[in-house]
């Protein structure tokens, strides 16, 4: 797939007041080609309907908060029940590594905390959207 046409929905789950990440790494996607719609604060349900809508090929959610297991679980059940449970679905912020698995398990392609550097966020969809079928979900993490 031409990176060109990839477009990334990046959004912040419920009442997630950060925004410096989420920012940063919209850019770099900008920067590298991919056209990023910029969902900011929406709930679950919001953000599949904005998947939709926009025909996204990737969901980026960006959380701080403790309940990520929850927001996470409620958004990619939302995305299936609109018929758009094949996004890749990305997920960045302060994640505990315990919970990679059962991440992984719900159907998160990548994760990444503080300190992954913009360029390997990037690189991660650019191999996976080049990937065919783009599947074989697996989560990366800074070092």
């Amino acid at each position: 797939m031409d990176k060109k046409r990839v477009k990334i929905l990046m959004a912040k789950p419920g009442l997630e007041g950060h925004w410096r990440g989420m920012i940063a790494v919209s850019s770099a996607f900008r920067d590298a080609g991919f056209e990023v719609v910029y969902g900011g604060n929406i709930l679950p349900p919001e953000i599949a309907a904005t998947a939709l809508q926009e025909d996204v090929d990737i969901v980026g959610l960006s959380i701080l908060s403790s309940n990520y297991m929850r927001l996470v679980a409620e958004t990619i059940k939302e995305l299936k029940a609109r018929g758009k449970g094949d996004v890749m679905v990305l997920l960045g912020g302060i994640i505990y590594e315990e919970d990679f698995p059962a991440l992984k398990e719900m159907g998160v392609a990548g994760i990444f905390v503080p300190g992954t550097p913009l360029k390997d966020i990037v690189d991660f969809v650019n191999e996976k959207m080049s990937a065919p079928a783009h599947k074989g979900h697996k989560t990366h993490r800074a070092k």
